[in-house]
Formats: C-alpha cells, sequence, structure tokens
C-alpha cells in the first residue's frame, strides 16, 4: 500500500475533506514535543487558525525529544498525518497540513537551533510531559544537579528540553532576531512562570548567565496555558483503519475526541497566530481554567486509572462501567474540588463535570489506565495536593483524593492487581520512592514514600491527611480497589 504523501493528498483529500495547501505555508512556529498530543491540538488549532485568517506564516517546525521514529515516519510521508475523530456517533478523518518540517533534537541540534533563532519564528511551543522539565519534587524548580541539566550547561549538548530552548534562545539573542513567546503546553499549573524560573535556573549555571537572563527578561516571554483534548496511544488497529479509509498507508495517525479545548493567556511580544479563530480563549489570566481542569478532569483522570490498574481494568472507559468507580470520580469532583475552585464567568461546575466523565465514557478511545497512570510523582501535586490543602482549611474532609493517593502509592510499591497478576506503572521517582518505603509496603511506609515523593512536609503532619491515605491504603489492601471505592463514594 502507497504511504501518505504530497504526490497523493489531492487523491485522499476526496475521503478526508479539503484543507490548506502546504506548498504555501512558511514555518513560524518552532515546536518541542512532536507527538500524538501536540498533533491532535496545537497543530489543528494552528491550521485552523490559517483557514480562518488566509494567513501561511505559521507552519510548524515539530521537534523530537526521544530520538528519530516520529521523524522518520513523518518525513516519509511529506509531514503529513491524519487525526481520527471517534465518539459513540462516528469517525471522521482529516488529513493535517500545518507541521511542514520535523527535526530529531538529539541529532539534528544544530539545525533546532537555527530555527529558533530565524526571525520568522516568533512561538515556541512545547508539549514534553512534566518529566520532562527535570524539576525538583515539591519546589518546581530545576533540578540543577540532574546530571543531563549539568552537562548541557557545561556545553555538552543541549540534551535536555530546558538546556535546548535556552541554547536557541542564546542564538536567537546573537541573530538579533528580535522577540519570542516561549508557550508550555502541558500539564502542570502555572506552567508560563514555572518554565521561565527553570530557564532562570539554567541561566544560573552559565558563565554568561546573568547577561542571557537579563536580556531573555527583555524579549522574551512565557504564556500560561490550559489544554484539553483525550488523545490515547495509536495503536495497529487504528492504523489499518486510516489505510482503508483513505486508500494510503500513515504511520503517524492519532487518534482523539472531538472536544478541544485551549486558553492561552495573552502574552505575545510579536506576531502570533490567531488562535482565537480557531476557538482558543485569549485570556489575562489563565489560572481559572488551569486550577478547574487540573483539578477536576486530570484529578478524576488519575483518580479512575490508579483504581483501574488496581483492579486489572484495561482502559479509563471501561472504568467508567464500574459504578464504584464512577461513583467516587463524581464524589471527587463535586463534594472536594468544586468549593475550592476560583469563580469563573459563565461556567456551572456541575455541567463541566457532567461533560468531563461523559468524555471518559467514550468507547471509542482505548485510553488505557496504566497510561494515564504513568509519572505519578508529578502529577498528584497539581492534581490532588492542592485540592486536599484547600479542603482542609475549608473543613472539607478529602477522602477521594487521598484515595487516589493510596492507590498510587500500591500501584508504585506493590506492582500487583488485586488479582495477583504483575503491574507496571511508569514511575520516575520510583527508586526513590522504594527507598524511603525501605523495602516494605504496610501502611508504615506511606509518610516515609511521600516524603520521597517531594510531598511537603507541613501536609504530611497534618493527621487528618495522612491517616486518610493511611486508612484508604490499608482498605486497598484488605478489600480491593472496588470495595474501597464504593466506601469513599458512600461517605
Amino acid at each position: 500500500m502507497r504511504r501518505l504523501n504530497l504526490e497523493n493528498l489531492t487523491d485522499v483529500s476526496r475521503r478526508s475533506g479539503d484543507g490548506i495547501a502546504p506548498e504555501e505555508l512558511t514555518v513560524g512556529i518552532v515546536h518541542f514535543g512532536a507527538g500524538n498530543f501536540h498533533r491532535a491540538h496545537q497543530a489543528v488549532c494552528t491550521e485552523d487558525a490559517m483557514l480562518a485568517t488566509g494567513e501561511t506564516g505559521w507552519a510548524i517546525s515539530a521537534v523530537t525529544q526521544r530520538g528519530p521514529a516520529v521523524r522518520d515516519r513523518l518525513r516519509g510521508q511529506d509531514c503529513l498525518y491524519t487525526v481520527v475523530t471517534r465518539d459513540e456517533s462516528g469517525t471522521a478523518y482529516r488529513v493535517v497540513r500545518s507541521v511542514r518540517e520535523v527535526l530529531d533534537g538529539p541529532s539534528e541540534t544544530e539545525a533546532v537551533l537555527e530555527r529558533i533563532a530565524d526571525p520568522s519564528v516568533t512561538v515556541v511551543t512545547l508539549t514534553v510531559t512534566e518529566h520532562a522539565y527535570r524539576l525538583l519534587p515539591g519546589t518546581r524548580r530545576l533540578d540543577t544537579a540532574d546530571p543531563g541539566v549539568l552537562a548541557d550547561a557545561a556545553g555538552q549538548g543541549p540534551s535536555t528540553v530546558v538546556g535546548r530552548l535556552v541554547a536557541g534562545i542564546r542564538a536567537r539573542r546573537a541573530a538579533g532576531a528580535g522577540p519570542l513567546a516561549v508557550v508550555s503546553c502541558d500539564n502542570l499549573d502555572e506552567n508560563g512562570p514555572v518554565l521561565r524560573a527553570a530557564v532562570r535556573d539554567f541561566c544560573a549555571l552559565l558563565p554568561d548567565g546573568a547577561e542571557l537572563a537579563e536580556w531573555i527578561e527583555r524579549h522574551v516571554t512565557f504564556p500560561a496555558t490550559m489544554v484539553d483534548r483525550i488523545v490515547p496511544a495509536t495503536t495497529e488497529e487504528d492504523l489499518a483503519g486510516v489505510e482503508a479509509e483513505l486508500g494510503a498507508r500513515d504511520e503517524a495517525a492519532v487518534v482523539a475526541e472531538p472536544f478541544i479545548q485551549w486558553v492561552i493567556e495573552d502574552d505575545f511580544p510579536a506576531a502570533r497566530p490567531a488562535w482565537e479563530k480557531a476557538g482558543a480563549l485569549l485570556v489575562d489570566d489563565v489560572r481559572p481554567y488551569e486550577m478547574t481542569k487540573l483539578r477536576t478532569l486530570n484529578a478524576c483522570h488519575s483518580l479512575l486509572a490508579y483504581l483501574g490498574a488496581l483492579a486489572g481494568v484495561g482502559t479509563i472507559a471501561e472504568t467508567m462501567s464500574v459504578a464504584e468507580f464512577e461513583a467516587v470520580a463524581r464524589r471527587l469532583a463535586d463534594n472536594e474540588v468544586a468549593p475550592t475552585l476560583p469563580g469563573i464567568a459563565g461556567f456551572e461546575h456541575g455541567g463541566y463535570v457532567d461533560t468531563v466523565l461523559r468524555r471518559f465514557r467514550n468507547p471509542a478511545l482505548a485510553h488505557t489506565t496504566q497510561q494515564v497512570a504513568s509519572d505519578g510523582s508529578l502529577k498528584i501535586g497539581p492534581r490532588l495536593l492542592g485540592t486536599v490543602g484547600d479542603a482542609l482549611r475549608g473543613s472539607v474532609v478529602p477522602s477521594a483524593a487521598a484515595l487516589a493517593i493510596a492507590a498510587w502509592l500500591r500501584c508504585v510499591l506493590v506492582r500487583r492487581t488485586d488479582g495477583g497478576e504483575p503491574l507496571e506503572v511508569r514511575e520516575p521517582a520510583d527508586e526513590r520512592i522504594r527507598e524511603g518505603a525501605g523495602g516494605g509496603t504496610g501502611r508504615g511506609v506511606v509518610r516515609p514514600a511521600l516524603a520521597a515523593a517531594g510531598v511537603d512536609e507541613a501536609l504530611l503532619d497534618d493527621r487528618r491527611f495522612l491517616s486518610l491515605v493511611e486508612h484508604h491504603y490499608d482498605e486497598l489492601a484488605r478489600s480491593g480497589a472496588r470495595e474501597t471505592a464504593r466506601s469513599v463514594a458512600a461517605e
């Protein structure tokens, strides 16, 4: 079967719908992290903005972070790929054209730096996951003792995201290419300020870091964002379905739900795409939207993933068919999260919760519990611990949030489902957490394991919180995920 490419785009478009002409586009955005989420979210929004305005200068140069596999797949089909949108009502296919270049960050470093230094580029965006920022647990500042960070600062690289970004900004300053907006689109609360601080911390490691940091302060902004779209891993079955529908093989197809949301802080020192024409919200303050999404959608997603993984349930959609799991997720959102949220004009949280849970039920998306459960030490802070602290200050018992944390710990430390099957959940702090636990798995490990994961000592000293986590940890061991969830939902 022929590969999707520019030569057969006209024929494929008869089946997938017309779009912007690739040959008319020029690069105006560099994006770090060429994975499925970016290709189903920012790349789609950017293409829609160009279609709405007729502006053609916002094509994307996508930079891979983990090696050349994605680059090679996309280059083999002229950087074209299909977004497959699925829900209960059916499936739609769209060939996206906005990515016009793909570079492998590790092996094509000079080309990446040259792109960032290009005056035609005024925006850098990132979807690299929380782990790639190399932040210290708890403080969310750059880990300046990280070997990769130190190697980048010593001039051996760059290999890390922040090191590569700062090297690109340095090249831009040398080229006199003008101001730049660096837009993190990762699920970090206050992702813009966090990235700005990480860049500052990295500059402090450089011989000329003070001068570079001053230039960045005057010429580079770091708008905060909130992004939302469920994009599971693509399967071979998905690729076969695209091939059958379009009559061409697409090795880079991505699958997504119809829902898409992007809220962006309007802080750009130079030109940007008219993303608002594609449905994005440009606002003065992203924090209320960000907090609502992280504490509601992402927290419930994590809770369902940890419980589902322990129960041996394969996908998030399948967890939603377990009444106890849906009930405890709704308790978390309605009883514990809602009282902690700031108000948003015209926004009704109960309706948002209904929408979130309906999206989780989408049987057309095979989003696995183990995939969502990964990197928990990086996620529990923004998704759960903020709710816990605010709930306790407001005399709300954060029982469901504590259950999520207990379930995550059991996934990491016990590595077995309730039925005794092996359970592998990716956890970057696994070694540190296990050392903190001292090899044990009983309730006595809860406090030292959470401390090793970076949970604030003041919160660990609050017996209201710690007792809840210890109790749920015991109940999960004694009764399993379903029974424990049923008990918490009924409180």
